[in-house]
């Protein structure tokens, strides 16, 4: 009693007076089936190749890469974003490594269904600019510009070799104007109805983006503005899940994750599909640095951040700490 009577009438700390109190009434738990790994393969290495801006990523060999998704099986992670690059000598104007069977992405989806089969989700970075050399998601018409439609026949075809390699969801990635649809009508044409579409909705030009250029030997000369998003808007990025589903969605993605969190709750309020979101390499070096540095917890970091935008409405992560995480979850529970 105080001597103000009976105020606070509220006791909100009750349920934060112990670490099992505050574990029973959490509204938002990470699980390990949240997370998804993205991974690098590179074409011709013959040991796995540090990432300088991402400490503890690496572009894997095809080998490395086997191992990587058996691990992350283990974890209980549920799936594995893979990002081919390929060789320089091998890009072009139109990308058509991309579109090779025989290309780096194309065998390292073949690699790692044979290693995993269907017990983790083999997905596919489903986009030109690793692969072409002026670093776009797309062709070039006469003036420079990426050529939208130009680009959703590649897209097209890059969907069928995917698929035809084993992946079980495809992610456009580009940002080009009915890309969703095209490589709906593309599988469905050669029989691949059960390979699964995860649509980069509400993707934005975001300065984030930086580490990742090296994680995937990035070309690119210029900027990405006239296809991604404006970082400014969100409106925008509800037309884009409109006509995205429209289109035939599977699943929506929201990237980057941490500095659109408000698009993110929106964008979950408003669908009835799987909702991902993609904790990209900018978001995954700041807090690295920050943690090698000494300025704060690093493993606290990590679980603040996925738990933040697990609780901002996405159903899957995808995030270079989800092997690592899983673990940390599944020996927690134990």
């Amino acid at each position: 009693m105080n001597s103000y009577g009976s105020f606070p009438g509220a006791r909100p700390r009750r349920l934060r007076t112990t670490p099992v109190m505050r574990r029973m009434v959490a509204e938002t738990r990470l699980h390990p089936a949240d997370l998804i790994l993205p991974a690098f393969v590179r074409e011709g290495i013959t040991e796995p190749v540090p990432i300088q801006a991402m400490p503890g990523v690496v572009q894997h060999t095809r080998d490395t890469l086997r191992k990587a998704a058996v691990e992350a099986l283990e974890a209980g992670v549920s799936g594995i974003m893979l990002f081919g690059v390929p060789e320089d000598a091998k890009k072009d104007a139109a990308g058509t490594a991309g579109t090779d069977p025989d290309g780096i992405l194309q065998v390292a989806i073949r690699d790692v269904r044979a290693e995993v089969g269907d017990e983790l989700v083999i997905m596919s970075d489903l986009c030109l600019d690793e692969f072409t050399d002026h670093g776009h998601c797309g062709v070039l018409d006469a003036d420079g510009r990426v050529d939208n439609d130009a680009t959703l026949e590649r897209y097209a075809e890059m969907a069928q070799v995917q698929a035809d390699a084993g992946v079980h969801v495809v992610g456009p990635s580009g940002m080009m104007d009915g890309q969703v649809g095209v490589v709906r009508d593309a599988l469905d044409t050669i029989g691949k109805e059960d390979v699964a579409i995860l649509a980069y909705t509400a993707k934005y030009s975001s300065a984030f983006y930086g580490p990742f250029r090296e994680a995937v030997g990035s070309s690119l000369k210029g900027d990405r503005k006239t296809y991604q998003q404006d970082p400014a808007n969100l409106r925008e990025s509800m037309r884009e899940l409109a006509l995205d589903l429209e289109e035939g969605a599977d699943m929506v993605m929201v990237k980057p994750a941490g500095p659109y969190l408000d698009v993110l709750a929106k964008v979950a309020d408003a669908v009835d599909v799987p909702v991902a979101a993609y904790q990209i390499s900018g978001e995954y070096s700041m807090v690295e640095a920050a943690a090698e540095k000494g300025w704060i917890d690093r493993d606290k970091a990590i679980l603040e951040t996925l738990t933040g935008i697990r609780r901002a409405g996405a159903q899957m992560i995808l995030t270079y700490w989800a092997t690592e995480v899983a673990q940390k979850l599944s020996a927690g529970r134990r």
